[in-house]
């Protein structure tokens, strides 16, 4: 059994561990509810986009972001993750579902574009090809900061360095619950995969993109800006819902260590007490002994 000494210097270490935690869970807390905030705010304006898109191309178009290739060979993902850890599973099961997908779906050989370096160390330690990396993107993310990202993505499949581009993400549903998320960026399929998109990846509304729109300039001059933009878009409300998941699991996690670390403190705390109290009850005995000892003599 541990000493009184080492016993105290636990209870010490415990309660230094539990101030940090408790700390970056208010830190977690309070970046979670901007981070909700922006997630929430953004979101009609993603699925009016994606809406407006989809009436654009329900007419056959051979514009190239619209067009899918014969033979998918070479493919991209971008997979979003978090700067840092203490995060619960956040990353681990954002990863393993990217994984999941790859084997299932033989995409082994899919080339990454990470958003975090927790999923580009991960991917390259496990072996695959990394071909960009952004990191350290700022707390309220605006869509400057995605440009390059969506830059990537676009030009390389408009390039044909990618058949197909996925968008790899945590859906952030509400405090306690996030989902590993997985979906078609390019080429974009709308019609009949508009529904399943929208109900299954950014809200449970109808859309209305049978309603009659006129456009100027003409549908065709239209997609070669829009296009781009609404990629943008996409990957823009992907990123921040997988701020608002990172910040929810980071409270989350932060809070349930502290409630660990409190439990622990108590647990040694008791048997503190009853050591401390077994050494004097000990030191008692030793001093009758000796008196008695002493009266005999």
């Amino acid at each position: 059994m541990a000493s009184i000494r080492e016993i105290k210097r636990r209870i010490k270490s415990v309660k230094n561990i539990a101030q940090v935690t408790r700390a970056m869970q208010m830190v977690a807390a309070s970046r979670m509810r901007r981070a909700q905030e922006q997630a929430l705010a953004s979101r009609p304006y993603a699925n009016k986009a994606w809406e407006l898109l989809t009436h654009l191309a329900e007419v056959p178009s051979t514009h190239p972001l619209l067009t899918p290739r014969g033979s998918v060979q070479n493919v991209a993902i971008i997979l979003i993750t978090a700067d840092k850890g203490l995060a619960g599973a956040y990353n681990s099961n954002m990863i393993r579902h990217t994984i999941r997908f790859m084997r299932e779906n033989n995409r082994e050989s899919a080339k990454l574009i990470t958003i975090g370096r927790k999923g580009r160390d991960l991917m390259v330690r496990y072996g695959r090809t990394v071909i960009a990396e952004f990191s350290d993107l700022p707390a309220r993310p605006s869509s400057l900061d995605i440009a390059p990202i969506s830059r990537v993505a676009i030009e390389g499949f408009l390039q044909g360095d990618f058949d197909e581009v996925y968008l790899a993400y945590t859906r952030f549903i509400n405090t306690l619950q996030q989902e590993p998320t997985m979906r078609l960026l390019l080429p974009i399929q709308p019609g009949s995969t508009e529904g399943k998109v929208m109900s299954r990846h950014m809200t449970q509304e109808k859309t209305m993109a049978g309603i009659e729109y006129l456009y100027e300039p003409s549908r065709d001059t239209l997609f070669d800006t829009i296009l781009p933009r609404f990629s943008e878009v996409q990957i823009y409300q992907a990123v921040l819902e997988a701020l608002a998941s990172e910040h929810s699991a980071r409270m989350v996690a932060m809070r349930n260590a502290t409630n660990n670390a409190n439990d622990l403190n108590n647990e040694l705390t008791l048997t503190y007490n009853k050591l401390r109290q077994d050494a004097i009850t000990k030191e008692m005995l030793d001093i009758a002994g000796g008196a008695e000892a002493l009266a005999q003599a």
